[in-house]
């Protein structure tokens, strides 16, 4: 029986001791383990994706679910890349499973890199990163010195437009138009006021359950597909906009993914699929920054940085920036006798 095969029996007891940083992108939880997590095997990094999945489930479950999380939880789980040039690979996670991409965790990894000195700024006051997700290599630019100091970019993986102007029926609220991008991940796009709601000024749990009816029947009505791999295509979530291109004030949004889970930071891989779908209706140059506000109120900042194509699709790479900072560290540790151990949520 080979190293792969063992893990996959393996579940959190008292002798786990999963040590995590934590940090918080625009408001968005970014928590990355350090320590302790099971050696999560594959060759390639969508099958450690789908090994953590099918294998390792209940320790993504400790530290997302209660009591050590909570429902909008979101972490990072390094592994080995199997990019020679890639300086570092990682999973994401959340409270139903397991991204493809996340922008605002790799603003706070890029942030991580520097400090733990895995990265080194360069003569311009620089560092690189080069970051392996499972949806592929994304570079990231860390300011070590100078007035931008702490401000994170990354470049993203091709990103373009599924579908423009697609009608889908969503139960209870009838035919409705939207957009799907992808930028690391799909979602589905379309204004607030579709449903005579503000990204800035309704309730949160309005938007949510509005956001997530699009997402279910997206689900339900749109086959996607990738031209890069099947695990690849799937829908991650929904997000509303206030209808802006953020050219003078910045545009908000607010992106409601995987379980009903909101994105509290402007959401990068979806500030690089709305570039994508301006890119593709004419509304943005190439270079042109533009801004993104989450219900938080953070900002980031995106442009489109190359032109190219997915596929059949045509394409781009968005260049995403913004800002990260610590909050915590951790030790997770299991009691034998706790009932609830394995962790639990409630909304």
């Amino acid at each position: 029986m080979n190293a792969a095969i063992d893990q996959s029996g393996k579940r959190p007891d008292s002798a786990t001791r999963i040590e995590t940083i934590d940090m918080h992108t625009g408001g968005e939880p970014v928590r990355i383990v350090t320590r302790g997590y099971p050696a999560i095997p594959g060759r390639t990094i969508l099958e450690k994706r789908r090994f953590a999945r099918d294998h390792l489930d209940a320790f993504r479950r400790l530290i997302m679910f209660e009591p050590r999380g909570h429902y909008d939880m979101y972490g990072v789980l390094p592994v080995e890349p199997d990019i020679a040039h890639a300086d570092m690979a990682v999973l994401f996670i959340h409270n139903e499973g397991y991204s493809t991409m996340c922008g605002h965790a790799t603003i706070a990894l890029g942030r991580y890199a520097l400090d733990q000195g895995l990265i080194k700024a360069g003569p311009d006051g620089m560092a690189r990163l080069k970051l392996q997700c499972p949806c592929g290599l994304v570079e990231v630019g860390v300011a070590a010195a100078g007035p931008e100091k702490g401000r994170v970019s990354f470049v993203s993986v091709p990103a373009f437009a599924f579908a423009l102007d697609r009608v889908v029926d969503v139960p209870g609220k009838g035919q409705i138009r939207l957009d799907i991008g992808y930028g690391g991940a799909f979602y589905a796009f379309l204004p607030a006021a579709t449903f005579g709601l503000d990204v800035r000024r309704s309730r949160t749990k309005d938007l949510v359950e509005a956001a997530s009816a699009v997402t279910a029947a997206v689900k339900a009505q749109v086959p996607l597909s990738h031209p890069d791999d099947a695990d690849l295509a799937f829908l991650y979530g929904t997000i509303l906009t206030d209808g802006g291109d953020g050219a003078g004030a910045p545009t908000a949004n607010v992106c409601v993914f995987a379980a009903d889970e909101v994105d509290r930071s402007p959401t990068g891989s979806g500030v690089t699929a709305r570039l994508a779908l301006m890119a593709a209706r004419g509304s943005v140059g190439a270079g042109e920054w533009r801004r993104f506000e989450s219900v938080t109120g953070s900002l980031f900042e995106g442009r489109i940085a190359a032109t190219l194509t997915a596929g059949d699709f045509p394409a781009i790479r968005a260049e995403v920036a913004g800002r990260a900072y610590y909050t915590g560290s951790a030790v997770f540790t299991v009691e034998p006798d706790d009932p609830l151990a394995g962790g639990f949520l409630l909304r």
